[in-house]
């Protein structure tokens, strides 16, 4: 599955961008702040409805505007090379509909997995340094892609613990309702108790492959490991919902359970955060996302999108030359590429014989510029 034509109006810089885009790989060089973050992320939100960085739809609202207006064209590669089209309109006052083929989704999540895509990006380092929400993220958006069960037991989770959470917050005005607390502990075991398993055979699942993949652009003998932990590890969710129940009361929310999910990433046994250097970092979290790739493809049969944001910041020519060549092989679809050296590109698209098209990106305004 590729993109045939983008088009994009009114979306944070870029006022307006008609897209025709080469089924094997789209360049996009321009300094920083010009836009080219800016059309990957729209790619992004047409297929998880949303943005990458900002969870406010009236923020990627272009200055002055009311609206903004992404429409994407997509070839399933089967005999007929049908094409499909995924369109959606936010206005400033609220109002957002998601199209499919000119049907409006009734539920925005029945679109996740319709259009998969894997986006590569240096906010993707926060999986790292930040807290253990963002490598939660990352499990939930790989596997939210290929299993509806477990997008829907995770909002139905999610939700049911904000109910949980408000209820112990009210509890200092107002007595707890015991029975009420019951119910809501059964559904989050129910819920947590499918989220969990599903993480922990996806990151059985992972681990061969990303150190398959690590090894390939690394191409050296690090040991590195991904291990999943979790509350429910030692215990079912119900029995550790009631052991700390006076504990959540006093603190108003609720201390245990898969949303303090976390992953462990580790290189030659110490903490990658504490060891790793960024060049070792950032290949483990390409190795990550392109393992993720390979996940996607196998469990659909669709080949993803693939997104690289700024990718050559901290790796060496040789890493980058080896990941390209990675990337650009059989089996990787379509690619969507971002850097402010033209010389660089220049000399990555010398080296890789595919087909591919160049765009330049200024103060929002994209051109076709070279094209093989």
């Amino acid at each position: 599955m590729y993109l045939k034509y983008l088009t994009l109006s009114n979306f944070k810089n870029i006022e307006q961008a008609d897209l025709d885009c080469s089924p094997v790989l789209n360049c996009f060089v321009g300094n920083n702040g010009e836009g080219k973050t800016n059309l990957l992320d729209g790619i992004y939100y047409l297929s998880m409805c949303r943005s990458k960085f900002v969870s406010s739809d009236s923020i990627n609202i272009r200055n002055s505007e009311d609206y903004f207006l992404l429409k994407g064209k997509y070839v399933r590669m089967n005999e007929s090379l049908d094409e499909d089209c995924a369109s959606c309109g936010v206005k400033r006052s609220g109002r957002k509909s998601f199209k499919y083929n000119s049907k409006e989704y009734r539920k925005l999540s029945d679109h996740i997995g319709v259009v998969p895509l894997v986006f590569i990006t240096p906010s993707d380092n926060a999986m790292i340094t930040d807290g253990s929400e963002e490598r939660r993220k990352f499990l939930n958006t790989l596997i939210s892609q290929t299993d509806k069960v477990y997008l829907d037991s995770l909002l139905r989770y999610n939700n049911v613990l904000m109910n949980r959470n408000k209820h112990l917050k009210n509890s200092r005005n107002i007595p707890v309702d015991l029975s009420l607390m019951e119910t809501m502990n059964h559904h989050l075991n129910h819920y947590g108790s499918i989220v969990y398993e599903k993480r922990r055979e996806m990151v059985e699942t992972l681990l061969p492959l990303f150190r398959q993949i690590y090894s390939a652009i690394a191409n050296n003998k690090e040991e590195i490991d991904i291990a999943y932990r979790s509350d429910l590890d030692q215990n079912d969710l119900t029995t550790l919902l009631d052991r700390n129940f006076e504990r959540d009361r006093i603190l108003q929310y609720t201390s245990t359970g898969i949303h303090r999910d976390d992953l462990l990433l580790e290189i030659d046994g110490r903490s990658l955060k504490n060891s790793g250097s960024q060049g070792q970092q950032k290949t483990f979290i390409i190795a990550m996302k392109i393992a993720q790739f390979s996940i996607i493809k196998n469990n659909t049969g669709l080949s993803p999108i693939l997104l690289l944001d700024d990718i050559f910041d901290k790796l060496d020519v040789e890493r980058v030359e080896r990941l390209i060549s990675f990337v650009t092989g059989n089996g990787f679809g379509q690619i969507f590429l971002t850097d402010s050296n033209k010389n660089r590109l220049d000399r990555l698209l010398q080296k890789n014989s595919t087909d591919y098209k160049l765009f330049s990106v200024e103060a929002g305004n994209v051109k076709l510029i070279q094209s093989s």
